[in-house]
């Protein structure tokens, strides 16, 4: 199924992210863990390779077709183009169609010294010739900028280049105060971005996760949680006990006020993702 449809249905739609937060995934672990994410029924399941959304393009789509071959899930693999050729991309995206690969999220990727740029700057960029190819497109979305980007309006501007390049719907970084998606999103639609935003949400799991993803994603730390991470650090299942139900406060508000869509990082937890489904299962 194209992702772009499960945003037209009468429930919020719940997706989850494979995000490995070490390293690569193998193939087995990862087969194991789409059976297990297969259970709570998500409307897809987002597949990278390693952490930051830069990995092996080959693997993502072996994953992917596990996916929706052995599970029924509707899968969506990400694809980045920093040091790609036209080329280069056309192949990939044959391997993807022969893997049976629908829903691609369109990233530029991290850049890196061997990693120069070639035909594609941005995700904007990739985003056309992904549709000309016949796929659906979704794209990234940073509701406190992206790392590179210290202009909020200015990331706006590059999201709105996203949607008219045919992008068909978003997904946002993680954030850990529901006030910046709501901000972030009345910037949206005040820049006419009208495409469905699913809002990523990631339960804190320990205090090194939490500083890691602050790093790397610029996501800021209300008071509240740096609060409750003081109380838990040194208590690691209590930790995870009050992240999973602040996370889960998250998406109820989240849904009480209408959201298009919520992805949930898993962390490759099968059960981080069970009790949330069970917690929100009729708010969605």
């Amino acid at each position: 199924m194209f992702i772009s449809e499960a945003f037209s249905g009468d429930h919020i739609p719940l997706s989850f992210e494979i995000f490995p937060p070490k390293g690569e995934l193998p193939l087995d672990e990862a087969k194991t863990l789409l059976g297990q994410l297969a259970q709570f029924d998500p409307a897809f399941v987002s597949v990278t390779y390693s952490a930051g959304g830069s990995g092996n393009d080959a693997a993502t789509a072996q994953i992917a077709e596990i996916g929706t071959q052995e599970y029924g899930l509707t899968t969506m693999a990400h694809l980045t183009c920093m040091g790609a050729t036209h080329q280069s991309m056309q192949e990939t995206l044959d391997q993807f169609k022969e893997r049976g690969v629908q829903n691609v999220l369109a990233l530029r990727g991290d850049p890196s010294p061997t990693k120069q740029i070639e035909d594609f700057a941005f995700a904007s960029d990739l985003i056309p010739v992904v549709r000309k190819a016949g796929f659906c497109v979704g794209a990234a979305a940073y509701p406190e900028g992206h790392v590179d980007c210290l202009d909020l309006q200015v990331d706006i501007e590059h999201l709105k280049a996203k949607q008219d390049a045919g992008a068909q719907f978003l997904v946002t970084q993680l954030f850990f105060e529901n006030r910046i998606a709501y901000d972030f999103l009345e910037r949206c639609r005040a820049a006419r971005i009208r495409i469905p935003i699913s809002f990523g949400i990631m339960p804190i799991m320990s205090k090194d996760q939490v500083s890691r993803m602050v790093f790397l994603c610029g996501a800021s730390l209300p008071s509240t949680l740096v609060k409750l991470i003081a109380k838990w650090e040194d208590d690691e299942e209590s930790l995870q006990k009050a992240g999973l139900e602040y996370a889960i406060g998250q998406i109820e508000d989240l849904a009480k006020n209408g959201v298009d869509g919520i992805h949930l990082y898993t962390m490759n937890k099968p059960e981080v993702a069970r009790q949330v489904c069970e917690a929100v299962a009729d708010k969605l």
